[in-house]
Order: structure tokens, then C-alpha cells, then sequence
């Protein structure tokens, strides 16, 4: 009992001596971070500011894997080296340092979809380093819609002594620099032209007066309707003596000026010669003013349309559709009244004088006649 009491004793202490031993022993050195610092770069952003940096890449690995100064007889001899801080927040503080955050038009979300420096072995004490970059730039408009602005895919190449790794963080710094110099120059010329990145609408309106078509004639204030526009032939005996077929249309004609929907409208209110008639005989004056005051109602719902498109009314993302609603509202509109008005009028010159005075008085209020 004795020996088998000394016996575990001695085990004890036997393994009590292994841990002690392995306790003491160093741990194999890990690889240093790489320390990312601020880029200088040679241009001063106006249009936009980084707000936000997001680490995307699957599974978040590593960003470099370099050589070790003497690689081993290993399959994969690189090994994983991180920023200093974390990726995500490396980033976010080499962006911020490198373009101070200022007011600017674009607040941009930098999205890392790749971001990674890899190196293999190049010869006798030689580490070649390839750097793949691939970034999203995205901005969220007034209107509260996240739009994917540009992407940048690119990187760089280095040669080095494997026993220095002097080179790898300065190549990585240029290699970002690059990415950002790259969205300063497609956001200056993109904000020209490009949509997308238009904060506002602002529609201006002029209406067609040219009298350019040999079978249209546009409305003027100062150019009413007379006989020889009456070219149609005459219906069959019915209701009326003459009859018109005014309307009206726009056309738009868009393009981006400082971040801004500069929109022209071009409206017009037309009669067609061929479509209006009179019959023989009945080219009076009560009848001409009749059919006159149905061209000045197409007038005047135009200018209420015109009204309506109002910038605090479009959007940049739907203004097109917007607007054509609000057109499709204005003609409903516009037949309404028309039926409206020939109901009242027909065969009572008092109501004709209604009418008269009523349509007078709303293109006084607009500004379209005195």
C-alpha cells in the first residue's frame, strides 16, 4: 500500500514538472498588425464626404497574408496578418484622417466587398504582394433610397525582401488612395449629368405660341380663333352649328445642373384646323366666341396643371410618373368642363354670358389677359 502511495506520489509530481515546464516555455512570436496610417491625397473633395465605412467581405478574414522571413516547407507558408484596430475600424480611421469629414452635398456609404494582400514566394528571399481592392459607393437621396453610385475594382503589386515588410502597408495605402481619387473624379463629371444624384426638381414652364403648323394653331391670347381655321368638312345636321376639338400636351426636357432636376415644360394647347368645322351659313359671331371660350377652358386647366407640378410635389425618382398622373387628372379634367359647358350654353345666351364672364375672369387672375 505504501509503494503504490509512493508511487502516485511520484506520478504526480511527474506531471505537476511537465506543466510547470510547459507553462514556462515562450509561445511561438505573433505577427505584428499592419499600422495603416492617413494617405495624403491631391485633391480636396466638395461634393462628398465618407460618412460611413462597412466591412462586407464574407466571413471577415484576415486582410493580408504575407511570408514570414524564413518560410517554412509548408503547402500554405503565408500568414494571416490583420490591420491594427480590426479592418472595419482601420478603415474607417484611414478614411477619416485622409479626407477630414466637411458639409458636402454627398453624405457616401464605403461598402469593402474585398480588401486583401497576398504574397508568394519570388525566388530566393523574395515576397511577391498582390493587393485586390473592390469597393461600393452608395448614397442615400433626399427621398430616403439607398443608390449603388459606382463600384471600384483595383489594387497594386510590390516586390520586397522577404526579411522586410517595410513596403506592404505604404502599397495598401496607395492602393486606397487610388479608390478614393477614383470616386472624386467619377462623382465631378457624374454630377453633371447623372440623375441619380440630383437632390431636387425644379420645373420651369413656357407655353408654344409659334404658328409653325400649316393644319395646328397654338393657342395665343393676342391670336383667337377665326373662320378660315374652320377647315373641316360639316357634320350631319345635329345639335350644333360649328364645333372645335381643343387639347393640350407637354413635353419635358430634363438635365441635371448642380445637383439639381432642371426641367423644362413645354406646353401646348392646340386646335386642328382639319377636325374643326362649321356649317354653311352659321359663321356668326355669338358662335365664333362659343367655340373660342372652348379653346381659353383647355387654356386655362393647362395652367392649373402647370400649377400642380410644383417642386415640392416631385421627386427625383418618380417625377416622370408624377407628372403624367397629374396630366391624366388635368384632361379628365378638361372633358368634364367642356361637357359642362356646351350643357349649360346650348341655347341660352344668358348662360353663354355666364360663361364669357366666368373664363374672363380666370385668365385675368392667371395673367393671360387683361
Amino acid at each position: 500500500m505504501n509503494l503504490l502511495r509512493a508511487w502516485g506520489k511520484e506520478r504526480v509530481a511527474g506531471v505537476l514538472l511537465g506543466l510547470l515546464l510547459l507553462m514556462g516555455a515562450q509561445p511561438p512570436t505573433a505577427d505584428k498588425p499592419l499600422v495603416l496610417l492617413p494617405a495624403t491625397a491631391s485633391f480636396t473633395p466638395t461634393l462628398f464626404t465618407i460618412k460611413q465605412v462597412r466591412d462586407e467581405r464574407p466571413g471577415r478574414p484576415a486582410v493580408a497574408w504575407l511570408l514570414p522571413p524564413t518560410p517554412p516547407a509548408a503547402a500554405s507558408p503565408t500568414r494571416a496578418v490583420e490591420l491594427q484596430g480590426g479592418t472595419e475600424a482601420a478603415l474607417r480611421q484611414f478614411v477619416a484622417r485622409t479626407l477630414p469629414a466637411r458639409p458636402a452635398r454627398y453624405g457616401v456609404t464605403m461598402r469593402v466587398r474585398e480588401c486583401r494582400v497576398q504574397e508568394t514566394a519570388a525566388g530566393t528571399g523574395q515576397a511577391a504582394g498582390q493587393i485586390s481592392l473592390h469597393l461600393t459607393f452608395d448614397w442615400v437621396n433626399p427621398e430616403g433610397r439607398t443608390i449603388t453610385l459606382t463600384e471600384y475594382r483595383g489594387g497594386a503589386r510590390y516586390l520586397r525582401p522577404l526579411s522586410d515588410r517595410a513596403v506592404v502597408e505604404p502599397t495598401l495605402r496607395q492602393a486606397l488612395l487610388g479608390s478614393l481619387t477614383y470616386f472624386n473624379t467619377w462623382l465631378t463629371r457624374a454630377a453633371a449629368h447623372d440623375v441619380r444624384l440630383a437632390t431636387a426638381v425644379h420645373p420651369t414652364f413656357r407655353y408654344y405660341t409659334r404658328q409653325t403648323e400649316a393644319d395646328t394653331v397654338f393657342y395665343d391670347s393676342a391670336r383667337p380663333l377665326t373662320w378660315a381655321d374652320f377647315t373641316g368638312q360639316p357634320r350631319p345636321k345635329g345639335r350644333y352649328a360649328a364645333s372645335v376639338f381643343p387639347s393640350f400636351a407637354y413635353q419635358g426636357r430634363p438635365r441635371v445642373v448642380n445637383g439639381v432636376v432642371e426641367l423644362e415644360m413645354i406646353l401646348k394647347i392646340f386646335v386642328v384646323r382639319s377636325s374643326s368645322w362649321v356649317d354653311a351659313g352659321q359663321q356668326t359671331t355669338e358662335h365664333l366666341n362659343h367655340e373660342q371660350r372652348h379653346f381659353d377652358i383647355v387654356r386655362l386647366v393647362a395652367e392649373r396643371f402647370r400649377r400642380k407640378a410644383t417642386p415640392d410635389s416631385l421627386t427625383v425618382e418618380d417625377y416622370n410618373s408624377i407628372l403624367q398622373l397629374q396630366y391624366l387628372k388635368s384632361f379628365t379634367e378638361m372633358n368634364h368642363i367642356q361637357e359642362q359647358y356646351d350643357a349649360e350654353t346650348h341655347g341660352s345666351p344668358l348662360a353663354q354670358e355666364r360663361w364669357n364672364h366666368r373664363i374672363d375672369e380666370e385668365l385675368r387672375q392667371y395673367g393671360i389677359i387683361r
